[in-house]
């Protein structure tokens, strides 16, 4: 398949070469970016085989490596992901560019067929943080490990806590110190 522009922008963010051969959680990023791609091609009999291609690929990579990086969720170029393992993503999740996912993060809805989180760019993501809900979480926002965020995160901030609150925010706008998120 020809070039990828978003593949390349996640490799960069490992800072290996060659980061396919080096990280396990790399295969998951590839694998959603194939699907993506394969998507992308007029139907016929490539996409078809193609696409089972893909659900065998995704289902492997899955189970190996406990990441779940569905084709049908938006994410921007730079996606990095340390210490995989225990990451989940509801299909309808939105992910801007150049965002951190380590181990254990759940980003889905609170309720079945519910609305689910939208991340900004340059967001970092704790150890098993968990966004729920029609949240939006602001560009260049820290979420701290453990924490449980089921409101909005504004630009800049950094929430903490299960439920989460606000402990830090780079702008004026977005000081809210004790506000629970």
């Amino acid at each position: 398949m020809a070039y990828d522009p978003d593949w390349h922008a996640d490799a960069q963010r490992y800072g290996l070469a060659r980061p396919l051969l080096k990280e396990q959680s790399a295969w998951a990023v590839w694998t959603y970016r194939f699907g993506r791609r394969v998507d992308r091609r007029p139907p016929g009999l490539a996409r078809r085989l193609l696409t089972r291609c893909y659900w065998l690929l995704f289902r492997v990579v899955e189970t190996a490596v406990g990441v779940s990086l569905p084709k049908a969720a938006q994410i921007g170029p730079g996606l990095r992901i340390w210490h995989f393992g225990g990451i989940f993503l509801h299909p309808d999740t939105v992910i801007g560019a150049n965002c951190t996912l380590r181990q254990g993060v759940t980003i889905g809805n609170r309720e079945e067929g519910g609305a689910v989180p939208l991340l900004g760019d340059d967001v970092e993501v704790g150890a098993y943080a968990q966004l729920l809900g029609g949240i939006r979480i602001g560009h260049g926002c820290k979420i701290g490990a453990l924490a449980v965020v089921l409101c909005d995160v504004p630009d800049g901030a950094t929430a903490v806590g299960a439920p989460a609150r606000i402990i830090a925010a780079k702008t004026p706008a977005a000081r809210l110190q004790g506000r629970t998120v």
